[in-house]
């Protein structure tokens, strides 16, 4: 059995063991559990036509604001767990690499609080299945894949350390470490909630950093899945016997769940109109809209798939992603799959970097992470205790592995140093993948135009500069056209 899963899957060719992937797999998913209590909350709102995702008729209190979704989010953190599962299960079996897919941040806000506004929420799923259909043509016509080829090495390199900044950055601020400062006139982040750390779910964070990090120097197996779970039983015991207010934990409360199994409800599945949003808001709006969303998935996924396989180790010898046809048709697949499922638009998560960072190398890992989410479904009272002050640590451990790809980047030529350094930093100063990718596309077609170097600029190269142009100037545009 074990002989044939290594063979599948290249476990041993690919430098890695059972155990390795095993372990990958469980750290990739306790560093994205998250979403199954993240999505509902931001999807849990009212569209345009006064109802909730679910359908439910939105309750109105005084002043008429719109009442959180509280009771529903079941059938969208089930319906969230099974896309995560189906795509993730996919990634492993056909893609053949560690990374695992679930509904994207990013993308689910604008659905949530740019779509849903001003249409039905059929209609704006019917948007995300649109440009999901749209990434896919891509990728079966070779169009996708050409893109990504004609990167160059330094920015692909820059990519990846830009995402380890970005997920560093998303480990300090859902541990409560930085926040944003209630002074306008102040710096945008600070230290703590006053400019000084306050609080036990920071100082449960702080311990799970410096015990993962322990743990990474002395080389243990397993650090970083240790350090996760051993700090959520920390959190555990801090929050029963500190009684620390549930606010405090900015999400999922460390407590023992009174029910512990569910099962889960699948009312959402096909809950989409392809021919609503249309209806609702016009050609051009949808247009607009789904070429946004397209343009976010597109990149974050190119990304996320360059960046966690350097990590990894698996590039091939053309420091190409391996079955990348096959990557980037799963990717493909699962945006507009999340669609279907009313759970928005899926992508590759930056945090399989956790499961690369305990040794996964291949698609057992994904498969594992799969079945996590199978069994989340009927158990996601318990994933749900797990506070991000656990899983932050991870984060940040792996945000510095990925860092170390900037000994790639030769910074003696500025038209390409300019560019990747603002593909690194861009990203988490605008806590957006694509922001960055795109900052650093336009400037390096620029400089090396520049620089006399033009030639060198791959012609897809210049089409994506160009795109990520109309990308930044996107709401002028549609101020333009009348369609802000």
């Amino acid at each position: 059995m074990r002989s044939t899963l290594d063979r599948f899957f290249e476990i041993s060719r690919r430098g890695s063991t059972l155990s390795a992937e095993i372990r990958g797999g469980l750290a990739t998913f306790f560093t994205m559990a998250y979403i199954l209590a993240v999505n509902p909350n931001i999807l849990g709102h009212g569209d345009a036509s006064g109802h909730y995702l679910t359908g439910q008729l939105v309750p109105k209190v005084a002043g008429g604001a719109s009442v959180p979704l509280t009771a529903e989010t079941a059938k969208i953190a089930a319906s969230t767990a099974l896309v995560a599962l189906a795509t993730t299960l996919l990634m492993g079996i056909v893609g053949r690499v560690p990374i695992a897919l679930a509904a994207g941040l990013g993308v689910n806000a604008i659905v949530a609080f740019q779509l849903a506004p001003r249409m039905s929420w059929p209609a704006a799923m019917g948007i995300v299945v649109i440009q999901g259909v749209g990434i896919t043509v891509l990728v079966l016509t070779g169009v996708r894949r050409m893109i990504f080829d004609a990167v160059p090495a330094a920015l692909k390199h820059a990519i990846t350390c830009g995402i380890g900044l970005f997920i560093a950055f998303i480990g300090f601020v859902d541990a409560g470490f930085a926040q944003r400062t209630p002074n306008p006139g102040g710096p945008p982040v600070q230290l703590g909630p006053t400019g000084n750390l306050l609080g036990w779910p920071v100082v449960v964070f702080v311990i799970g950093l410096l015990a993962i990090g322990i743990l990474m120097a002395r080389r243990v197996k397993g650090a970083i899945l240790i350090g996760i779970i051993a700090t959520t039983v920390v959190a555990m015991i801090i929050n029963k016997a500190a009684d620390v207010p549930a606010a405090a934990w900015g999400g999922a409360i460390p407590a023992w769940p009174k029910k512990v199994v569910a099962a889960p409800d699948f009312g959402l599945l096909g809950h989409f109109s392809i021919g609503g949003a249309f209806h609702q808001v016009g050609v051009i709006t949808v247009i607009v809209f789904a070429f946004t969303i397209m343009l976010s998935d597109f990149f974050d996924a190119m990304g996320t798939m360059h960046g966690v396989s350097e990590q990894a180790g698996i590039l091939d010898e053309h420091d190409q992603v391996p079955r990348a046809d096959a990557v980037l048709l799963v990717d493909s697949v699962a945006s507009f799959g999340g669609g279907l499922a009313a759970s928005s638009s899926a992508t590759c998560y930056i945090e399989s970097a956790a499961g690369v960072g305990e040794g996964a190398k291949t698609g057992f890992a994904s498969v594992v992470t799969a079945l996590c989410f199978g069994l989340a479904l009927f158990v996601t009272p318990l994933v749900g205790v797990i506070p991000s002050q656990a899983t932050a640590p991870a984060l940040v451990i792996v945000g510095l592995m990925m860092m170390s790809q900037v000994r790639h980047i030769s910074f003696d030529d500025f038209a390409i140093a300019l560019p990747a350094f603002l593909t690194m930093v861009v990203m988490p100063f605008t806590y957006s993948i694509t922001d960055g990718i795109g900052a650093g596309f336009v400037a390096y077609a620029v400089l090396q135009a520049a620089s006399g170097k033009a030639r060198e600029v791959k012609p897809l190269m210049w089409i994506t500069a160009f795109v990520f142009l109309v990308y930044f100037a996107i709401e002028p545009v549609k101020s333009w056209l009348g369609v802000g």
